[in-house]
């Protein structure tokens, strides 16, 4: 079954660290760029970080940038989003997403994919929420 299976999200403190995961599984992570988006209540989904494929590039939103980092693990098949010096403003549902093309965050940021793949096109976790708060 190809699916992304998301964990580590939980309540923090300000100035606080969470550090999520993604666990694939049906296909392998190497061949695709990855990424991380949010989504608090009443906003639009916003890009946070991605990480391409090949030389492992990686882009930041400018609200994060210099506090969180994305990595990945592709022999373990599991994509990661450590969050540092974390403020109330963090607090959203976080989804992973894999793509063998691109993902894209916006503002002419974006982390190219391989290309081909005998797993999907691409895929999103179910999402898991990460509250910042005293």
């Amino acid at each position: 079954q190809v699916q992304l299976v998301e964990s580590g999200g939980g309540l923090v403190q300000p100035g606080g660290s969470l550090r999520l995961s993604c666990a694939a599984s049906g296909f392998k992570l190497d061949s695709y760029a990855i990424g991380w988006f949010r989504q608090a209540p009443g906003k639009e989904r916003e890009g946070v970080s991605c990480i391409g494929s090949g030389d492992g590039s990686t882009h930041y939103s400018e609200s994060v940038r210099g506090r969180f980092t994305i990595s990945r693990d592709n022999a373990n098949n599991t994509m990661y989003l450590q969050m540092n010096a974390m403020k109330p403003e963090d607090t959203a549902i976080y989804y992973c997403a894999t793509d063998l093309i691109e993902i894209d965050l916006g503002s002419n940021r974006y982390c190219t994919g391989s290309y081909y793949s005998d797993g999907p096109p691409g895929s999103w976790g179910q999402g898991t929420q990460v509250t910042v708060s005293s």
